[in-house]
């Protein structure tokens, strides 16, 4: 009997389109996003607050990954930033492969900042390249202080971490300084904004990021990925 590892074979099929975006996304002089959270930690709401203050200054764009719906997709586009939704059904990631597929019919021309909001998941998107410059992982108060050292392999490939719903500090037992903690373990190059969504509190940092991020030339990388 012949084993064949399919992991490993899926991983580098999905490196090498990634490679091929990460090209694409370049030569059409735009910055990528991938972003990531546990489901209900506020990616959407993230990215409304996110196109509310960017407009005018920046064209952003996003790509909107769920298992089902367009329901995320629609928020967004209801405040005029060009949205496409991709349904994977029972996948539980995006990958390189489908958003290549989406940028056929989805051009890029003339975006500045495009997000990939990743299906609501902290295990496997964090093990698949989409060719992004930069990984974004969304954590909240609710959620609990200690998630970055039970999901390390998201947290560990995130360049920054946007804690959100601060504004309920006070109705859990959340500690900010664990939090920080697990976190300069897991990935202590990582930046981490405090933020409400709900508030505004915290996100004018979080934009300024944005800002150098889109000011910042594109230089090669290899691709962010762990096995899943």
């Amino acid at each position: 009997m012949r084993r064949i590892e399919l992991g490993k074979n899926l991983l580098s099929e999905n490196d090498r389109v990634a490679q091929s975006l990460r090209e694409q996304y370049d030569a059409a002089g735009v910055r990528v996003i991938n972003l990531m959270s546990s489901p209900g930690a506020g990616k959407t709401s993230l990215l409304e607050r996110t196109a509310e203050a960017l407009h005018g200054r920046v064209n952003m764009t996003v790509i909107e990954g769920d298992l089902a719906t367009d329901r995320d997709a629609r928020r967004l586009r209801a405040l005029g930033i060009a949205t496409h939704q991709i349904n994977t059904g029972r996948g539980c990631h995006l990958s390189a492969r489908m958003v290549a597929e989406a940028l056929e019919s989805f051009p890029l021309r003339g975006c500045e900042l495009l997000f990939i909001e990743n299906v609501g998941n902290l295990v496997c998107p964090a093990a698949f390249s989409l060719g992004e410059h930069k990984r974004v992982v969304t954590a909240s108060v609710p959620e609990g202080d200690d998630k970055p050292v039970k999901y390390p392999v998201a947290f560990r490939t995130a360049d920054c971490v946007v804690l959100n719903k601060i504004d309920l500090l006070d109705n859990t037992d959340f500690s900010p300084d664990r939090f920080h903690k697990w976190m300069s373990q897991i990935q202590p190059a990582a930046v981490v904004f405090e933020v409400s969504c709900r508030t505004g509190q915290g996100l004018d940092a979080w934009f300024e990021w944005l800002y150098e991020v889109v000011s910042v030339k594109a230089q090669p990388a290899a691709p962010k990925r762990t096995q899943c």
